[in-house]
């Protein structure tokens, strides 16, 4: 399986862990790398994610997306047919960084786009790539097999 994480994903641990939600979608970001680790599932790298790490204040945080970004064996770069994709996407109300993420996971034909943001996530219906939390992924990705 292909996955595309939002910066506001890798950024998780960094939050304030005393919230219960905030720490599950930590654990989860735990879980997934294991996956990419172990090569059940491929991370997509892009050139949103790099330029949005870039202009990150905190040196620790910017330091671990890059190792968390170093995990990927893929790549996608915006291209005009992405930054078309994404214009349409800001017609709807989806931000522009946010419409950029997306578009470029569609793009890259991932089969998820993880975020943590909800009011991202609630105008799933406007895109073309499954959009899901971190921590429903895992449920759903690795919840009981039979």
């Amino acid at each position: 399986m292909k996955i595309y994480i939002d910066t506001s994903v890798y950024n998780r641990p960094f939050d304030d862990q005393t919230q219960p939600r905030i720490w599950l979608e930590t654990l989860a970001l735990g879980l997934i790398l294991q996956l990419v680790e172990s090569g059940e599932a491929t991370l997509v790298n892009s050139s949103v994610l790099e330029f949005e790490n870039s202009r990150n204040p905190f040196p620790l945080r910017r330091e671990w997306m890059e190792r968390c970004l170093g995990l990927s064996t893929e790549y996608q770069r915006v291209d005009q047919s992405i930054q078309k994709q994404a214009e349409e996407l800001a017609k709807h109300g989806v931000s522009a960084v946010d419409a950029l993420h997306i578009a470029t996971a569609e793009f890259a034909n991932v089969d998820f786009f993880i975020a943590c943001d909800d009011r991202l996530l609630k105008k799933e219906k406007q895109f073309k790539v499954k959009s899901i939390n971190p921590v429903d992924f895992v449920q759903q990705e690795l919840g009981e097999q039979p």
